[in-house]
């Protein structure tokens, strides 16, 4: 396979030639033990001088001065940036100079990773600089990163386009280390939740995520094959019935943060992939579960934030317990003044075509409360929420309500728009769950492609007894969006899905031969970023001429340059 290579990708594989030649192994094995990081050299260095006087770190060159016999350097880790001061007498204190005259000066390039020996001062400018008395090449960069200008607070030629961004992660974490604040925000998130699941006593453990039956939730699923067994298999939709299993097998309290996988479309608020925990705990209901979440969610913005109050959008929201509570119903009403409470499936159409909600007609009842709810109340429930008491059409999973005929117990929370969580009093009678599966079944055969499946193993589980049970299935993406003011949920994913990258439009070389172009000058053409018979015929003859001169002798072709009047004639 070709590979198209730059100018500037040409240039630096030939200075890695020139390393390899000079007996410099740009990628070498052996461990290379730093005793400091940027960050400490900051933090500690202005408060006592005497700190760092034998230093080694490693980092990306980020930018460099070079000024004759001494350098300026900026280098970054995973930390921070701090500057080097190279000395050509002190890197080379004999008469050989090709550490510093070629390899440093010449060879060298921005994105390089390189380890530094010596020891810490401050410039005359006041800026913490790190004297170096010996370096090492640790990693040879052959694709040059962008360049990020600042000047006067001002930033230029930002690496800002989502796309390249998401596409591109590693690249966005070099040049936009800003960014790893959220990804380290979401982990820190991870551990809040897990330390508070596991201070409670309940038991952290895994569910398989290739299942012969999806189940959980409403939700379209991947599907594969399993070659040995010959059997379909199915992504996870949700690890609920498994967990319900372990409830089943005697344990009281199971959680797990699992990985789930949905066959839907794909926006700002959803992956295909996303992450998700969920937790069980037998003995207990969705009201003390409610209460769970409230102090779960009120440590998690103690613990990122230090204030339960946080910046989300042009938002303060405050996750100060309690939250506010409605019934499905009452919110509905609350927000469109029609009380649906009392009303069978056509009603309920002829209601949501009138407040113009979008419907077909696969949709039962419970899929028409629904989209009533997002498309009318959702959105306006700024602050943390519970909704509760849904109808028993929308949650076959959720144990019926007490005292509140047609409606389950079940609760979401909803933030900034959104649904956060999802919580039941968990269904255990399993005579009642086979009605609620067989009812999903008449629904898929509407062509409803998110309804259940009937699950005969869990079905079995139940017969042998499950206790009274809460669950809870909470949005990690989701919630850290919103403890990090992100505004896709590709921001929290270091690794979002991306469609597949358009191939660029290329003219051939024939298309190039008709302009009257010699053969052996249309590669170096697209060595200088044309790929297009378009693209070629806007550019300027004089400055594509001394290009196309420069690049001969950079790559050392074997033809006569191009005259001129050639130049001008082949974009005429």
């Amino acid at each position: 396979m070709s590979i198209e290579l730059s100018e500037q990708e040409i240039i630096r594989r030939k200075s890695l030639e020139e390393l390899y030649k000079l007996g410099i192994n740009p990628y070498p094995s052996e461990l290379y033990k730093v005793n400091s990081t940027t960050k400490e050299i900051n933090e500690n260095f202005p408060k006592d001088n005497s700190l760092y006087q034998d230093v080694t770190i490693a980092g990306r060159i980020m930018s460099r001065r070079i000024m004759g016999a001494a350098s300026f350097v900026e280098i970054q880790d995973s930390f921070g940036k701090i500057q080097l001061y190279f000395k050509r007498d002190e890197i080379c204190p004999t008469e050989d100079k090709t550490l510093y005259n070629i390899v440093f000066k010449r060879l060298l390039d921005i994105g390089d990773i390189i380890g530094v020996k010596g020891f810490v001062f401050i410039t005359k400018m006041g800026e913490i600089t790190i004297h170096v008395k010996e370096y090492k090449l640790l990693s040879k960069s052959l694709k040059p990163l962008p360049i990020v200008k600042e000047k006067d607070g001002k930033v230029y030629d930002a690496f800002t386009d989502p796309e390249q961004r998401y596409r591109q992660r590693y690249l966005d974490l070099i040049v936009n280390p800003h960014i790893k604040d959220t990804f380290i925000k979401r982990s820190a998130l991870i551990n809040s939740m897990r330390e508070f699941l596991n201070g409670k006593g309940y038991l952290e453990v895994e569910t398989p995520i290739l299942q012969p039956l999806y189940g959980g939730a409403a939700a379209r699923p991947f599907k594969t094959h399993h070659n040995s067994l010959d059997m379909t298999l199915y992504l996870r939709i949700a690890n609920e019935l498994y967990l319900k299993r372990l409830i089943v097998g005697g344990f009281d309290g199971v959680y797990e943060f699992s990985k789930d996988f949905r066959n839907e479309g794909m926006d700002r608020f959803h992956n295909p992939e996303f992450t998700q925990m969920e937790l069980y705990v037998a003995y207990k209901d969705y009201e003390w579960m409610m209460n769970t979440v409230e102090e779960m969610v009120e440590k998690i913005a103690l613990d990122l934030h230090g204030t339960t109050e946080i910046k989300v959008d042009e938002n303060i929201i405050n996750f100060k317990r309690p939250w506010k509570r409605f019934t499905m119903f009452e919110v509905i009403e609350h927000f469109t003044g029609i009380d649906i409470s009392k009303m069978e499936e056509k009603e309920l159409r002829d209601v949501a075509t009138k407040l113009e909600v979008p419907i077909n007609e696969t949709m039962g009842k419970g899929k028409l409360i629904d989209e009533i709810f997002g498309e009318c109340c959702e959105p306006k429930l700024i602050q943390p929420t519970f909704i509760t008491d849904y109808p028993i059409e929308m949650s076959p999973l959720a144990k019926k309500h007490r005292n509140k005929e047609g409606l389950v117990e079940r609760f979401e929370a909803i933030c900034n728009g959104k649904e956060i969580c999802n919580a039941f009093s968990e269904l255990n009678d399993p005579i009642d769950q086979r009605k609620r599966f067989e009812s999903q079944l008449e629904l898929g055969k509407r062509g409803d492609d998110e309804s259940m499946v009937l699950d005969e193993d869990f079905l079995r589980a139940l017969e042998f007894g499950m206790p009274p049970t809460a669950g809870l299935g909470i949005g990690i993406d989701r919630l850290a969006m919103i403890m990090t003011n992100s505004h896709s949920i590709q921001d929290v994913l270091f690794f979002p899905q991306m469609r597949p990258e358009k191939k660029e439009a290329e003219s051939t070389d024939e298309e190039f031969l008709a302009l009257g172009i010699p053969k052996e000058w249309i590669n170096v053409i697209r060595k200088i970023g044309v790929k297009t018979i378009e693209d070629f015929k806007i550019l300027n003859p004089n400055k594509l001429h001394n290009q196309l001169c420069g690049l001969r002798k950079k790559m050392k072709l074997d033809v006569p340059a191009p005259k001129p009047e050639d130049v001008k004639a082949w974009l005429s």
